[in-house]
């Protein structure tokens, strides 16, 4: 029997890309027609889950012109969606690609400060969920307003409900989740080294680091994503490494949440630890085929999938 998903994202947006024949200071530049997709990393995640048969609730704050186009957004995709009105607008994000390179320029706007009675508000909706998720997808960066602190709270209330909780943030949101204690993590290289206040990780340093994570009980799995080099999977008995298929990289947004995604979608049909990963590095690459803000192609992950192999583990 399939484990129902929840995702969460605190600090959704809006999304908007275009594309220009290059880019040159103090000119005005043509683009092309925008395209407005729903962004977030929780948001993200069950859009792909959904793509790969995956079901799941979609839990995000919304705000103003922009927050209602959000809304209308995901409800175009025909997600289950738990959306949460706050009194300021909602972010939006602006992507760019110069033609003449294929570079991309990713803009983020912050969005408005999320007041101490919509974090409770917040925590309130969700102890109120009836039939609780298994599983509990909290991605994204944190808004305005909201301390590292919060995640605390939040995976608190999750674990206490029964769920294992999957996060993936960086900086102090990433440390406080780790102090309350969480099912899973996947940073990359960089992020782990931040955490583990190293300057750079070696192969032998990444698994030290990782594994002290593990046996001082802050996570029970950390995947640690390599990019190009694939991925590597470690519990407290066991390191699994896959290699990342060779694809032709179009963009890079929304990988991250891909994988994350293709990791879910194998933990809640119950599959083996192995085949985690390799989901979640045949999504993230297939997504990374795709133009602008957009997610993979389940044919591409489908193929991908049977390309990826296990190094070792």
């Amino acid at each position: 029997m399939k484990k129902t998903v929840l995702t969460i994202t605190l600090n959704p947006a809006v999304d908007k890309s275009s594309a220009v024949k290059g880019i040159i200071a103090e000119k005005k530049l043509r683009c092309d027609p925008p395209k407005y997709e729903p962004g977030g990393g929780g948001i993200n995640v069950s859009r792909a889950l959904k793509r790969l048969g995956t079901a799941s609730e979609t839990l995000f704050l919304y705000g103003g012109k922009t927050g209602h186009l959000l809304v209308e957004l995901l409800e175009q995709e025909q997600l289950h969606v738990m959306p949460l009105s706050i009194g300021g607008e909602t972010r939006e994000n602006f992507i760019v690609v110069d033609t003449t390179n294929n570079q991309q320029y990713r803009f983020g706007f912050p969005g408005d400060k999320i007041s101490v009675e919509e974090q409770q508000h917040i925590i309130s909706t969700i102890h109120e969920i009836n039939e609780f998720p298994e599983l509990v997808v909290i991605s994204g960066s944190l808004p305005p307003g909201v301390a590292p602190s919060f995640l605390r709270k939040l995976i608190r209330l999750c674990k206490s409900k029964g769920s294992k909780v999957i996060l993936d943030s960086s900086g102090e949101a990433l440390k406080e989740g780790l102090a309350e204690g969480v099912f899973l993590i996947k940073p990359n290289i960089g992020e782990l080294a931040a955490f583990s206040g190293i300057d750079e990780l070696d192969e032998t340093s990444v698994d030290e680091a990782t594994r002290k994570i593990i046996a001082d009980g802050r996570t029970e799995m950390i995947v640690v994503s390599l990019g190009a080099q694939g991925a590597v999977l470690y519990t407290e008995t066991a390191k699994i490494q896959v290699s990342a298929p060779v694809v032709k990289k179009r963009s890079t947004v929304g990988a991250g949440d891909s994988m994350v995604a293709g990791m879910v979608a194998i933990l809640a049909n119950g599959g083996t630890s192995a085949d985690m990963l390799r989901m979640g590095v045949a999504c993230g690459s297939a997504t990374t085929m795709a133009e602008g803000t957009g997610l993979f192609q389940k044919k591409d992950v489908d193929r991908l999938y049977q390309q990826i192999q296990k190094i070792n583990g």
